[in-house]
C-alpha cells in the first residue's frame, strides 16, 4: 500500500516543481521586452533635446500664449538620457514657447505634398495637408494636425526652357508640346503660330508666369 500512494506523490512534487521552475522564465522574458518607442530614443544622448514620445511631461495649458514655459519632464522606461554635465538623470524640464502645434513655424514640422491640385490658378487652389511635428520640437496638443495649404508642387518643367522654346521655335508649337498642352501646340503648328501672333502673346504669358505645365505643377 505505501509503494502504491508513494508514485503518486511523487508524480505531484514533480509537477510542483516543473512549474515552479517555468513560472521565473515566463516572468523574466516579460522584463526584457522592449518597447517600440525605444528604437526613437538616442541612447545617453541629451534629455532636453530627446523626442516626446521618449518622455512623459506634466504639460500646462494654462500658460501665457507666446510665452517661454517650463514643463517637468520625465523619461520613459528603458530610456537612459544625461544633462549637461553628463550624469544620468530621470527627472528634468524642458523649455519651451506656450503654443498649440498647429501654431507652430512652417518650419518646424512636415506635411504631406498633394499632386492633384493646380498650382497655377486664379485664385490660388488649396489642399487638405496632414503635418506631423519634428522630433526635436516641443509643442501643447496632437503633434499630428491638419492644415490647408496652398498648392506648391513641381513636375520637373524649367521656366528657362519653356520661355526659350517660345522664342525660338514658338510658331511651331514647341513651348506648348513641351508643356504638355498638345492641343494648343498642334494649333500653333498648322496655323504657323496664329501667323505669328499666337506666338507672341504666349512669348508674353510664360514670360510673366501665366502659362504653365499642363498638369497643373510649379516651374523649377
Amino acid at each position: 500500500m505505501t509503494t502504491k500512494h508513494s508514485q503518486p506523490q511523487s508524480t505531484f512534487a514533480k509537477s510542483l516543481t516543473s512549474t515552479s521552475t517555468n513560472t521565473p522564465n515566463f516572468k523574466t522574458t516579460e522584463s526584457t521586452e522592449i518597447p517600440s518607442y525605444v528604437t526613437k530614443c538616442p541612447s545617453n544622448g541629451l534629455c532636453s533635446r530627446l523626442p516626446p514620445d521618449c518622455m512623459t511631461c506634466n504639460t500646462n495649458y494654462s500658460c501665457v500664449y507666446g510665452k517661454p514655459a517650463t514643463f517637468d519632464c520625465k523619461v520613459k522606461p528603458h530610456v537612459h538620457c544625461v544633462d549637461q554635465n553628463n550624469h544620468e538623470q530621470e527627472n528634468f524640464t524642458i523649455n519651451m514657447t506656450c503654443q498649440f502645434c498647429w501654431q507652430l513655424a512652417t518650419t518646424d514640422y512636415v506635411c504631406t505634398n498633394s499632386t492633384n491640385c493646380m498650382t497655377v490658378s486664379c485664385p490660388r487652389q488649396r489642399y487638405n495637408a496632414t503635418c506631423t511635428v519634428r522630433d526635436h520640437i516641443h509643442c501643447l496638443g496632437n503633434r499630428v494636425f491638419p492644415k490647408m495649404l496652398y498648392c506648391n508642387w513641381t513636375g520637373g518643367y524649367k521656366w528657362s526652357t519653356a520661355l526659350a522654346l517660345s522664342i525660338t521655335l514658338g510658331g511651331f508649337g514647341a513651348d506648348r508640346f513641351y508643356l504638355g498642352q498638345w492641343r494648343e501646340g498642334l494649333g500653333k503648328l498648322f496655323s504657323f503660330g496664329g501667323l505669328g501672333i499666337w506666338t507672341l502673346i504666349d512669348v508674353l504669358l510664360i514670360g510673366v508666369g501665366y502659362v504653365g505645365p499642363a498638369d497643373g505643377s510649379l516651374y523649377i
